[in-house]
């Protein structure tokens, strides 16, 4: 599991960073990725990186300022002419349906894919055998929403060495012992697979806030989770222009890092006024308080 960054700046795009976008690549556990917001110009941010559309089975929309949504009808004609037919799911908030299928009708675009639009309220919006996101509202003068990603737990390892002392064969009854399955074997035994399976393995969770100013569901939101990727707009000193326009400074963002016991923090969404070099004083900041903090630049990769 990884998390790609795409755009990380705020409002507008600079030279060094494009609007905001970031992908979770979940190859390896469902053979797809989940984009989460798709400003202008994300498409071509996706030539630069690993990610391939056809594959992209998700995307989620925090909230519908422009820099975080108007790359999508062109990223969504782009599949479709890439002749894609795996369907796509869309979830955002109330708005985004009109807004998508307004664009591509009035530009006479056609999908060659099903595309099924979600228009999402507080509370889970997918729940399957691996994951469960929850959607829960932020303070940002428009409606904006930070999705919590829950992992599956998965199983624990299989004990092989004890079932091959105890005289169990290996084979298809390994994996039936492996589920958790009661095997009934030839010599009359009857094997319960879960008094030979370790631990199970806690799934990881992340939580991917949109654009807020500090908020009580926040804390909600992050508590305990692996990985929390938060705005930070402006620097400490500036928290009143900040929180005035739906925003959150270093020193808040790290505060709630470390009141949520989060494992990781990752910055992201900074004002085009920081460049590269005045960035790292905002890692600084945040690092000040919450040490596990890391900073995110376009194309960067963070492993789960």
């Amino acid at each position: 599991m990884e998390l790609i960054f795409l755009g990380t700046g705020a409002g507008t795009p600079s030279k060094e960073r494009n609007v905001s976008s970031l992908v979770l690549n979940l190859l390896s556990e469902r053979n797809s990725f989940w984009m989460f917001d798709c400003g202008e110009g994300t498409q071509h941010q996706v030539l630069h990186s690993s990610i391939r559309l056809g594959r992209l089975e998700k995307i989620f929309i925090t909230h519908l300022h422009g820099d975080h949504i108007f790359g999508l009808p062109g990223l969504l004609s782009s599949r479709s002419m890439a002749g894609s037919q795996d369907p796509l799911a869309l979830y955002g908030p109330p708005g985004i349906k009109a807004f998508v299928e307004t664009a591509l009708n009035l530009s006479g675009s056609y999908l060659t894919y099903p595309l099924e639009i979600i228009e999402i309220q507080p509370g889970k919006v997918v729940e399957d055998q691996q994951f469960c996101v929850t959607a829960l509202p932020l303070v940002h003068g428009i409606e904006s929403f930070g999705y919590r990603i829950v992992e599956t737990d998965k199983p624990g390892t299989l004990d092989a060495s004890r079932l091959l002392a105890e005289g169990i064969p290996a084979g298809p009854i390994f994996q039936r012992l492996k589920a958790g399955e009661l095997v009934s074997l030839d010599d009359g035994r009857v094997v319960n697979g879960h008094d030979y399976l370790g631990p199970a393995q806690k799934g990881r969770s992340l939580a991917i806030f949109g654009d807020t100013s500090p908020s009580e569901t926040s804390l909600v939101l992050a508590k305990n989770v692996d990985v929390m990727v938060h705005e930070t707009t402006l620097e400490a000193s500036m928290a009143e222009q900040a929180n005035s326009r739906g925003h959150s400074t270093t020193q808040q963002t790290a505060e709630l890092a470390k009141a949520a016991g989060a494992k990781r923090l990752i910055i992201t969404h900074f004002s085009a006024r920081y460049d590269s070099e005045e960035s790292v004083r905002l890692l600084a900041e945040c690092q000040e308080i919450f040490p596990q903090t890391e900073m995110a630049c376009d194309l960067a990769v963070f492993t789960l």
